[in-house]
């Protein structure tokens, strides 16, 4: 193991191994606190950000912040690891790779650069460097990352903001979740993709969701693709029985213990992926997967310790989720920023933080990234809070984020973003919906030629067959 040390202000500090040097250089948030491996002070902090930022990126394939040997995800990142693709930035330290992806972020062919390197890159990298960098710089280079994918629209084009349209409702109500189905088409959400947490696990009751949606979708010949957010082995048991599913949800996590915790593994997972793409439902596109993550999921389940059992930071880890992400190539990937709770993000300039750090790892990694600008009731945040993040993510590209009606989940109990909201970030920042989506708003009547979302008379409009059944 290496010690890496470093002196500030006649002090000398000392990090015992990456994982330490990781954790003690992320800034503050509460799960960390809780884990007890962050930071005692903020000169502990800065000294661990000034050692990590001379350690040499190949640091990073000679030692695993958790152990090869026990866990099938750092077995994953080693195993899929492409030295060509790295080799650019092989000779770099963690500082030179900040330096060198702030250069590439300015260059007009940033995107197709950052895209040769992702595969080259493992999560422990990426989150170093996001480490040593401020808000500002997770979100130039976020910007110059453009990452799509496709199913029935296309995801993560540059100039489009796409949103999940979340229905969600307590009861599993029809009548419910259609009404908000309506809501989210009438203010131009849904393209990324319409997904319903369900109140049950019922395959009953999930089939019947998926019916709902499916009805909706082919009734209005709308341009999207549903969702129910039930566990994979659900979704393949109702694939096998003819349930019209488009997408294979699930909540993946960092390490093995983790995703053992959320009932998978890597096998099962590329299961999923293999049923729902062998069903051939979309039409740009076939990326089937819809998966969640969070930091502090791993924490949660007590499955966040790495190398000498060591506790490994919560953003590490959150990085490392990504890794299982890629090797599925999804239609979408989420991080549920602040949904976990104020004991692993306390307040909203941690999830603020968090969110921008998720997004630059997760599309520096190769994926169509989006976010759930969220928070939990009794975190030191407010709507507000979630403003900042919405519009910050906006300008550093994010594929897509989460809307529900009101901005309040009154399924799950938490507060996210409303339609409303994302009229606001599109037309603030001039972004557009995704293009299929697009056009489909626009020959309803619905948008103008910029995708803009107009205002429209709900009696008048093609959808008044589903709002006369309500």
């Amino acid at each position: 193991m290496t010690v890496y040390r470093q002196q500030i202000a006649g002090v000398s500090h000392e990090f015992h191994g990456l994982v330490d040097l990781l954790a003690k250089a992320s800034p503050r948030r509460s799960g960390d606190e809780l884990a007890g491996c962050a930071a005692h002070s903020d000169a502990e902090r800065a000294a661990a950000q000034w050692a990590l930022a001379d350690v040499p990126l190949t640091a990073f394939l000679d030692e695993s912040v958790v152990p090869y040997e026990s866990d099938e995800v750092t077995r994953l990142i080693v195993d899929t690891h492409d030295t060509e693709a790295f080799a650019p930035v092989a000779h770099l330290t963690v500082g030179d790779f900040r330096d060198h992806l702030l250069a590439v972020a300015a260059q007009p062919d940033s995107a197709v650069v950052l895209g040769a390197l992702a595969p080259g890159l493992t999560p422990e990298m990426v989150a170093a460097v996001s480490k040593i960098m401020r808000n500002q710089d997770l979100i130039a280079v976020s910007r110059a990352a453009n990452v799509t994918s496709a199913f029935r629209t296309t995801v993560g084009l540059p100039g489009r903001l796409s949103t999940r349209l979340q229905p969600n409702h307590p009861l599993d109500d029809p009548h419910g979740v259609a009404a908000a189905v309506l809501d989210g088409l009438l203010m131009g959400c849904g393209d990324a993709v319409v997904g319903i947490n369900p109140a049950s696990d019922s395959p009953h009751a999930v089939a019947d969701l998926l019916r709902l949606l499916d009805d909706i979708r082919q009734r209005f010949s709308i341009p999207v693709q549903s969702c129910v957010l039930t566990h994979v082995t659900t979704t393949v048991d109702l694939i096998e029985k003819g349930a019209p599913v488009d997408l294979v949800f699930q909540s993946v996590a960092g390490t093995e213990g983790a995703n053992r915790g959320f009932g998978v593994d890597l096998a099962l997972l590329r299961e999923g992926n293999e049923a729902a793409r062998a069903l051939r439902r979309g039409t740009v596109g076939e990326n089937v997967m819809y998966l969640e993550t969070g930091q502090g999921s791993a924490l949660s389940s007590g499955t966040h310790l790495g190398t000498d059992r060591r506790p490994v930071d919560q953003q590490t880890l959150e990085a490392r989720a990504y890794a299982v992400a890629r090797e599925l190539d999804p239609l979408l990937v989420n991080t549920v920023v602040g949904f976990i709770g104020p004991e692993y993000l306390y307040d909203g300039k941690q999830i603020i933080r968090a969110g921008l750090e998720d997004q630059f790892c997760g599309k520096l990694l190769g994926l169509p990234m989006g976010v759930d600008v969220c928070y939990t009731n009794h975190a030191e945040a407010d709507q507000d809070d979630m403003d900042t993040l919405l519009t910050l993510l906006g300008v550093a590209g994010t594929a897509f984020v989460i809307t529900v009606p009101g901005a309040d989940d009154i399924m799950l109990g938490y507060q996210s973003l409303s339609f409303h909201d994302a009229l606001y970030v599109r037309d603030a920042l001039g972004l557009r919906p995704s293009p299929e989506f697009e056009d489909w708003l626009r020959k309803q009547g619905m948008a103008d030629e910029s995708g803009r979302i107009l205002p429209i008379d709900v009696a008048a409009s093609p959808l008044r067959a589903l709002g006369g059944a309500l």
